[in-house]
């Protein structure tokens, strides 16, 4: 009986801990309410810096979203992501016939080539010689040189007489020397009882080039031009956008320089100095490190001011930042641009924004958890919460927003710390008067008559 007891005992205590130690929402420090809108079930929250500072870890790894019913939803981080900008811009460009010598389709004709200092063709052909047979019309020149960015799309028109089917080779070239093959495209323009129809766009390659060459399978068949546009792409990408602090107060080290505390290290992007003062001057140097005892890493130096310029106030106030993970940051000014005057300098960061999506599950209301002391990422890849995901897709998600106050913030991690200080004390009296009973119980059996 006691052995069966003793057993009971140990299980007890083994199912115990797991029990005791499996995630609920009271685990962590932050629990903030969530706002949906738009359409889910997958719905995406722009995290804010002071999700960040509220956070255990620099990469959100004890963040979790919980419904009415304390269940842990599936959830994704992104990070940070560029944009990328599409411009494009669509010219007439000048062009030149091509001649080459009657009987003699297959050969490239001959150039005499005379250029602007902006590119422009001044002169291109040989003239043919008026003694001997009229020369054969080969193809076109194009001069696409004002134009700086990759050509995606050719559109040429011609004379009304002129139908049927035109085939050419595309070739570009920078000098009017070399020349690179860029495939071929074909015209048609086709009449019929009164309806028309044509296709005078040819696809480009989608590289740069200053010059086209347009040379025509069929000469003989070659129409007249009467019009020659070129269009270009340029895709620019753009930083993925910021998130910045609240104000935060320096205070003064013995050796005169300026120093912040983060509550935990960050990949830092930029930082704001607020100049409180008109016309400020200050050359600075900026320098971080991860923890108290670890050694400074020069970040940026550069100059900070505020100064009249023209009736109107010109302010140079903020430094990019690497994007290492800082916890501590110190700024060195040299005092001969006057310094930065009192009060001390308040200093705003940023780093790159992140996204958190969540697949909703469960009732509302749905929480923002965070700030968990030992936790591991849950996180997903996007790819995985959301089968068959296109990068467009996130932008048409539902929207997320959490509603946060720096005191409510404040006051949630006290509350979370007393807490879990409470249920830390409760585990190990648990597993103490476990392993007093099992003591009890192990004196109890060696006290016992050998005979029985």
């Amino acid at each position: 009986m006691i052995s069966r007891l003793i057993s009971a005992t140990v299980l007890s205590l083994l199912c115990s801990a797991p029990a005791l130690a499996q995630e609920q929402p009271g685990d962590y420090a932050v629990q903030l309410p969530l706002t949906l809108a738009g359409e889910g079930p997958w719905y995406r929250l722009d995290v804010p810096m002071a999700l960040h500072f509220a956070a255990r870890y620099g990469d959100l790894r004890d963040v979790r979203v919980f419904n009415a019913e304390g269940q842990a939803l599936a959830y994704a981080l992104v990070a940070g992501q560029g944009e990328s900008r599409d411009s494009q811009q669509e010219q007439a460009v000048k062009w030149f016939p091509l001649y080459a010598e009657q009987g003699d389709s297959t050969a490239a004709p001959s150039l005499r080539v005379q250029r602007s200092t902006n590119g422009t063709l001044i002169e291109l052909l040989d003239q043919p010689d008026a003694a001997g047979q009229p020369a054969l019309l080969r193809g076109w020149l194009l001069d696409a040189s004002a134009l700086q960015a990759p050509l995606v799309r050719l559109e040429l028109d011609w004379a009304d007489s002129q139908e049927g089917f035109q085939r050419f080779s595309i070739e570009a070239s920078d000098d009017l020397q070399s020349w690179q093959s860029w495939g071929s495209g074909q015209l048609a323009r086709l009449s019929f009882d009164g309806e028309r129809v044509e296709q005078r766009q040819v696809e480009l390659a989608g590289r740069k080039a200053r010059y086209l060459r347009l040379l025509w399978q069929s000469p003989l068949q070659a129409p007249q031009l009467k019009a020659a546009s070129v269009r270009s792409q340029r895709i620019d990408s753009l930083p993925a956008p910021l998130v910045w602090s609240q104000p935060l107060t320096a205070t003064r080290s013995a050796d005169g320089h300026y120093l912040w505390q983060l509550p935990l290290a960050l990949p830092l992007e930029r930082l704001h100095v607020e100049l409180s003062q008109a016309n400020s001057l200050a050359p600075v140097r900026v320098s971080g490190r991860s923890d108290n005892k670890g050694s400074w890493q020069s970040l940026a130096q550069g100059l900070l001011y505020r100064l009249p310029e023209n009736g109107v106030e010109i302010r140079q106030d903020e430094l990019p930042l690497p994007g290492w993970a800082v916890q501590q940051l110190r700024l060195q000014v040299d005092e001969r641009g006057g310094g930065l005057g009192n009060p001390p300098p308040q200093l705003k960061v940023a780093l790159r924004a992140t996204q958190l999506v969540f697949l909703q599950r469960g009732s509302p209301p749905y929480r923002l958890a965070l700030g968990r002391a030992g936790a591991e990422s849950a996180a997903l890849p996007l790819t995985t919460l959301i089968p068959g995901y296109q990068p467009q897709r996130l932008q048409l998600l539902g929207t997320a927003a959490a509603h946060l106050q720096d005191d409510t913030l404040a006051q949630q991690e006290q509350a979370a710390v007393t807490g879990n200080n409470w249920k830390r004390w409760g585990l190990w009296l648990v597993l103490l008067l476990g392993v007093g009973l099992l003591a009890l119980m192990a004196v109890s059996l060696l006290r016992r008559p050998s005979a029985e």
